[in-house]
């Protein structure tokens, strides 16, 4: 059965710190494949800044076309929204029986994961892969020593979407902190310009 490790995100652009540590999760751990998750919409974020979920998932196909462990994935896109990534996990865990999966994310939003809508079930269900963030706030007890909770030591990137627009807006140059694909993309598409 291979594992695959979800990494969910609005990816409004994919960076080149989305596939850092997409690449050394998969590299240094036991996940078999990273399926990089284009939320096309998540609950605590405005919708107004985001590009289309299908230019998006464009973004991460072609900045992920010469990995062969990590794969672009529409798979939230025909389910009802907002979306809650319990609910994501059942329908995959469905849709594919030959596949275990796991779930990415940052320290940052392991903090805050006792708030997340039946949190109990995704780590009754799920393994969790964790990378460290720069983030405030204590460890919730129950997550410290978690069976079920693995962290993967990795480069720590502070790098994030919102700067990258702001800095596209204001006619920056970006094209270091993006992979080359998107950069492309993102200039002959002429977007976040406005």
């Amino acid at each position: 059965m291979s594992k695959i490790g979800l990494y969910f995100g609005t990816f409004n652009p994919m960076h080149i710190g989305h596939l850092i540590i997409a690449n050394h999760m998969v590299e240094n751990s036991d996940l078999d494949e990273i399926w990089m998750v284009v939320t096309p919409h998540n609950p605590f974020k405005k919708k107004s800044s985001l590009l289309d979920n299908h230019e998006r998932f464009e973004m991460i196909y072609r900045a992920t076309a010469n990995y062969q462990k990590i794969k672009p994935s529409d798979i939230e896109f025909n389910l009802p929204q907002p979306n809650y990534t319990v609910h994501t996990l059942a329908h995959v865990s469905d849709m594919y029986p030959n596949k275990e999966f796991c779930l990415i994310m940052g320290e940052d939003n392991l903090k805050s994961l006792h708030k997340w809508k039946n949190y109990e079930t995704i780590l009754e269900h799920h393994h969790i892969y964790v990378y460290p963030r720069i983030a405030d706030g204590e460890m919730d007890d129950q997550f410290k020593n978690h069976a079920k909770i693995h962290k993967v030591e990795a480069p720590i990137v502070q790098i994030s979407s919102t700067m990258i627009r702001k800095a596209i807006k204001n006619k920056k140059n970006t094209q270091p902190l993006l992979p080359k694909e998107v950069w492309e993309y993102i200039d002959e598409m002429n977007f976040y310009n406005s």
